[in-house]
């Protein structure tokens, strides 16, 4: 008999359902693919109901492949900063606005830019003005749709609108809260002037359960719905980045680079520290998954840029396949690219280049190079990237990194591995399992089913097969052309 936990993780992509035991052993998974849906005359919502029907197919899938004697939790994690207001019967009075939806509230974060400002937001909130933040959803909303908010009895977060499904108790963790712009985050607790700007008090949202909290038990609709027993604990997880360090078995003194279509560069630190320094250079601090702790991090443009560069450069390749052809040609250039390199902040408002008010660039190209050229200088420029976003954090947070742990879908690549390790000259680890947020939040529920007493005895249950990648002789070279990449924004931003 095992001890299994089922994470029902919904991502901007795909939505799953996941079966862990609890050496974080994968025992059975199924996803389908998830995208926002068009809302007629304002512009990208989540389908709820779509996405509830997904999770439950993949819930029943994964139950018909484990004895459902050795189920003792469920939980849930989502994207951040969505969520709806409910009514008291559990029913939405507006569509989940999707954070990929930027256009209803950009004249709302460039009034708020200028009244009160981004500097005292970030430094009571931890959260830059960005789009898709939850407090501008709910500004919009009191201006556009003001009769949602008066028809609801409270506003859930996604992820506590699929566990009110699960169980029907009303719930919000401090991890997904702490991505919406209206969290006093050195408290863990709402601020209450924040959200009086949208005409809300902290009443409007439900009760606080902390991760590995226990929500409810599994209803009997529920149970129908998913395939999971009637009465299964559902366990408080949240916001899926939150979660990764610790499936990914994260030490002290280690920094976490999050790697996929974006990448995120995470500590988890034990002093919340708001600097203006760090307003200034595009910091995030989110909530830790344990109280007592923060998560100050940079995102930036990731594997999107490779992504980018085999639909340019790599026609016709697809696949593990594809990119094992391109990272032979990738191989095959030298340290430098031949002069070629790439900036990949294509983004002008996040990532270390924020500042300068510049996208993406390819400079240095001649007539010799290549796709290959091209492909390793995006590797190159995404590691120098990288380097920038942990001194960013070392002078902004005071955390020298002796490490990095990579997780997520960019740590299987060994020459980026290798890159990242010579760029930035500290051990990078991998590890084999890389469902690190899914193997993180089953840590939680199996703490709420009682299984571990504790976070860190869970956490100690994993076993994790780890590769380190080492400084290696590049590491001189690269130091010299990590400092021409530095010059490289202001020079595109005619700062000199």
């Amino acid at each position: 008999m095992s001890d299994l936990a089922v994470v029902f993780d919904c991502g901007s992509t795909n939505v799953r359902a996941v079966a862990v035991d609890a050496a974080g052993e994968i025992r059975a998974a199924s996803s389908l693919p998830n995208s926002p849906a068009p809302q007629e005359g304002q512009g990208l919502i989540w389908d709820m109901e779509e996405m509830w029907s997904k999770l439950c197919t993949c819930g029943r899938e994964v139950c018909a492949q484990v004895p459902a004697g050795d189920l003792r939790a469920v939980t849930v994690t989502t994207f951040g900063a969505d969520g709806a207001p409910v009514d008291a019967a559990g029913q939405l009075t507006y569509p989940v606005i999707s954070w990929a939806d930027s256009a209803r509230t950009a004249e709302l974060a460039r009034r708020v830019g200028e009244d009160p400002g981004g500097w005292p937001l970030f430094e009571r909130t931890g959260y830059q003005i960005i789009t898709f933040d939850t407090l501008l959803r709910l500004m919009w909303l009191r201006e556009n749709a003001p009769q949602a908010l008066e028809q609801a009895d409270c506003f859930l977060m996604t992820p506590g609108l699929l566990s009110l499904r699960l169980s029907g108790e009303r719930s919000i963790d401090p991890t997904i809260a702490g991505t919406s712009m209206a969290l006093d985050m050195a408290r863990r607790d709402w601020a209450p002037e924040l959200l009086a700007r949208a005409g809300l008090e902290p009443s409007f949202f439900p009760r606080w359960v902390e991760p590995g909290g226990v929500i409810g038990k599994l209803l009997p609709s529920a149970a129908a719905d998913t395939g999971l027993p009637v009465g299964l604990p559902v366990v408080a997880a949240g916001h899926d980045t939150q979660f990764a360090p610790f499936g990914a078995g994260a030490h002290e003194g280690e920094a976490i680079l999050s790697s996929g279509t974006w990448e995120i560069a995470m500590l988890r630190a034990r002093e919340y520290r708001a600097t203006r320094a760090g307003y200034e250079q595009g910091l995030l601090i989110e909530a830790d998954a344990q109280p007592g702790y923060w998560n100050p991090q940079l995102l930036m443009m990731g594997s999107g840029v490779l992504e980018w560069v085999r639909g340019n450069f790599f026609h016709g390749l697809s696949g593990d396949e594809g990119y094992e052809t391109m990272i032979a040609a990738a191989q095959a250039v030298p340290p430098g690219s031949d002069g070629v390199t790439l900036l990949p902040s294509f983004v002008a408002d996040t990532g270390p280049t924020r500042q300068y008010g510049v996208s993406g660039a390819l400079v240095g190209l001649g007539l010799q190079s290549g796709s290959g050229h091209i492909y390793r200088a995006a590797l190159e420029g995404l590691s120098f990237q990288m380097r920038w976003a942990l001194e960013i954090l070392r002078d902004c947070v005071g955390f020298e990194a002796q490490a990095i742990r990579v997780v997520g879908g960019g740590s299987r690549n060994d020459l980026w591995n290798q890159l990242r390790a010579d760029i930035s000259g500290l051990p990078v680890t991998v590890i084999a399992q890389k469902e690190a947020t899914v193997l993180g939040a089953s840590r939680f529920a199996l703490v709420g089913a009682g299984v571990f007493g504790e976070v860190a005895e869970a956490q100690a249950a994993l076993k994790l097969d780890e590769t380190v990648f080492t400084p290696g002789a590049q590491q001189e070279v690269y130091e010299g052309l990590y400092q021409t990449f530095r010059e490289l924004p202001v020079k595109l931003a005619g700062w000199e």
